[in-house]
């Protein structure tokens, strides 16, 4: 058993908390991501479970063993920075091995374990080669395989992935959920980048100011935000946000645009309620004059994304974006109409922010 029980966690340098009072409940085997902008906390909060940060106030336990005030090593924990910190003058095999030999096992032991982690991270042609002879992915599957080798109970990924480019980015997403789905340890990962939170999360932790704002999987963060930060951090293109009242009819307006909303979701709005609309760009497309919900607008700018389009518009002064596979139909100057199903308009508190979704 290897899950994870952070509870009231605090955590304050001087009279300036950072984390203040967090739960968090992390069973065995999952993958969590933890997301949120730079300093949010996320990597504090990491970082104390790794025993890298001492705890303020509260409790964090790994497999039902409090390990609040334990030191790093004897956590059961193996942890990958964005830092490869590999030792130069040593070869792959002896980066890899390093913290086995420091704890005195037998070459028979380590030798096998070392075939094990290089093979599946493709690392066994590199493996008498020194670091400054491999690419930035490969020395950062030199990072992961020493930590894989330990065979700990517990991964944690401290943003292992923001020095490489966007192609290595991508394979390297790949490895390592491959990796959590062949050896089902307890996993943590660290990021600001929501790309590779939703690609590789079982569940995601969304954090802002030492806070969590949502916690779920990526289908439930995506399509149903708890406040208007969690709608503005997911997604790309981001959410279009629309100050509007709700008129009699369950219908939002909003100078020209008028947008009926799903009674069973919004069930407490009420006629002049202010609202904060929120209309995804990809749950938008072109439509045909009378068609349900439409919005018309003045094509902006047109941004080809290869399959798909975005599309800018200005409607009544401002500008609303959607995605479209048609976008090569349309250019700048061009009158478009485009709509989207009442399920996928989302609406926040405008004061709050939190979403009016009912229970």
């Amino acid at each position: 058993m290897a899950n994870i029980t952070c509870s009231s966690i605090v955590k304050s340098y001087g009279d300036y908390p950072v984390i203040d009072g967090l739960n968090l409940d992390i069973p065995d085997h999952e993958f969590v991501v933890f997301l949120g902008p730079s300093g949010c906390g996320k990597s504090t909060m990491l970082r104390m479970i790794a025993g890298l940060e001492t705890v303020t106030g509260g409790r964090i336990e790994i497999g039902g063993t409090d390990v609040t005030d334990l030191p790093p090593g004897d956590r059961g924990v193996a942890m990958v920075f964005q830092s490869y910190a590999l030792y130069p003058h040593m070869s792959v095999a002896d980066n890899i091995t390093f913290g086995l030999r420091r704890q005195g096992l037998p070459k028979a032991e380590i030798a096998p374990r070392l075939t094990q982690v290089a093979d599946m991270l493709g690392l066994a042609p590199f493996l008498d080669r020194r670091p400054k002879n491999l690419s930035g992915g490969q020395q950062q599957r030199v990072a992961m395989a020493r930590a894989m080798i330990k065979t700990p109970k517990v991964f944690l990924f401290d943003e292992p992935l923001s020095n490489l480019d966007a192609k290595l980015r991508e394979k390297l997403r790949t490895e390592i959920r491959k990796m959590h789905l062949q050896l089902k340890t307890t996993t943590i990962f660290v990021t600001h980048d929501q790309l590779e939170a939703m690609t590789i999360a079982d569940r995601i932790v969304l954090m802002r100011d030492g806070a969590i704002e949502q916690m779920g999987t990526p289908d439930e963060i995506f399509e149903r935000p708890a406040s208007h930060f969690v709608a503005d951090f997911i997604g790309t293109p981001a959410m279009n946000f629309i100050d509007a009242t709700i008129e009699p009819g369950h219908v939002a307006r909003s100078g020209s645009i008028a947008l009926s909303l799903s009674r069973d979701l919004f069930p407490g709005l009420r006629p002049g309620q202010k609202v904060e609309l929120g209309l995804r760009p990809a749950s938008m497309d072109l439509v045909e004059p009378g068609a349900p919900n439409a919005i018309a607008g003045r094509v902006v700018l047109v941004e080809n994304m290869g399959a798909e389009g975005q599309v800018i518009t200005e409607v009544d002064g401002r500008e609303i974006s959607f995605v479209t596979a048609q976008f090569r139909r349309v250019k700048p100057g061009d009158a478009v109409r485009f709509a989207l199903r009442p399920d996928q308009i989302h609406a926040f508190d405008p004061v709050s922010g939190r979403s009016l979704l009912g229970a």
